[in-house]
């Protein structure tokens, strides 16, 4: 009984530890105990609705990276261009660099080239990003001088180390199998049927026939939503705001500075949900703006099928290749 009673220690201690620490649940995803709980849609593993459980595609590679390019390309962005959906091959460029918005990576310029720097970000978080300095690509002159061993193991144990989200990742580690999402989805559809109401965190649109994040339906978070208020002294201070990051890093080096603003998913499938604010139009539009910009609006308002995924946020193959296009087109990559 002891011998039982240690082993069951020993188990809830390990997968406390998957909770905590990104290393230990990456070994746990190797050996099989936790499997990718957003293997189905970021919007079906809140909602756990079946009708929009939908397995992740793998979208076929543009294997178009080149050696010999005479251009860098670098990109601060957020999860539509991480490395499962966008990386080096899908441009035609000799370097490729990506941080995420919230951290920050050094990057050493080659003057002998062509750098590009490309600023990406999904629609409701556009307000937040250019409100306040961005500093996420600190551009040095020589780079090859390696960080202290005492500051890189700082860093990588706080990057490892997670213990503001260890609810959600523990929720993850134990109930990542199809077994605990049947039981999810058997609650959720009674919800659903019997008081009309899905899960907080998502919302559906009038029909039921499209799922999107509560950040971009909900007026009440006047940053995220697309329907929130949005007055033209906001969009000026954000245009220059815009106009001073991209002088900021022309002045580092980089040769060319453009803005990609991804669409929510709302505004495109249901854009008279509410009062649209038209952020992506009025800041691209904008006058005063001296940033090229890569127009994904207008070719995902065409479109002549949808661009998203049915239970995630992000864009199907479908919609990555219309962005690709039309990143290519305008970086001439």
């Amino acid at each position: 009984m002891r011998f039982l009673r240690y082993i069951v220690l020993v188990i809830a201690l390990v997968l406390w530890a998957g909770g905590l620490s990104s290393t230990v649940s990456h070994w746990l995803y190797s050996v099989g105990v936790i499997v990718d709980d957003y293997r189905y849609g970021d919007l079906y593993r809140i909602s756990a609705l079946p009708q929009f459980k939908d397995h992740q595609p793998v979208c076929p590679p543009s294997n178009r990276a080149s050696d010999t390019s005479s251009t860098h390309l670098y990109i601060i962005g957020d999860s539509f261009s991480e490395e499962q959906r966008i990386s080096r091959d899908d441009f035609r460029v000799s370097h490729y660099q990506r941080v995420k918005w919230g951290f920050s990576q050094r990057a050493q310029l080659d003057p002998t080239k062509r750098n590009v720097l490309l600023l990406e970000t999904v629609e409701r978080h556009f307000r937040e990003h250019f409100a306040q300095p961005v500093n996420e690509l600190v551009v040095e002159k020589d780079t090859n001088q390696a960080p202290s061993a005492m500051v890189s193991w700082r860093r990588r144990l706080k990057e490892d180390y997670h213990r503001s989200d260890v609810e959600e990742r523990l929720a993850s580690t134990l109930f990542s199998h199809d077994w605990a999402f049947w039981l999810k989805e058997v609650k959720a559809a009674l919800t659903l049927s019997w008081f009309n109401r899905a899960s907080t965190g998502v919302s559906l649109s009038r029909d039921h026939k499209n799922i999107f994040l509560d950040f971009d339906t909900d007026t009440t978070r006047k940053k995220l939503s697309s329907f929130a208020k949005l007055p033209d002294t906001e969009v000026n201070t954000l245009v220059d705001s815009l106009n001073s990051i991209a002088d900021r890093y022309r002045r580092l080096g980089f040769d060319d500075v453009y803005l990609s603003i991804i669409p929510n998913k709302a505004t495109i499938l249901e854009p008279n949900r509410g009062a649209y604010n038209h952020l992506i139009e009025r800041v691209q539009n904008s006058p005063k703006l001296r940033v090229k910009t890569v127009n994904i609006y207008t070719p995902y308002k065409e479109a002549s099928q949808v661009p998203y995924l049915k239970g995630d946020t992000h864009w199907n193959c479908a919609g990555r290749s219309l962005w690709l296009d039309a990143v290519r087109e305008q970086l001439s990559l």
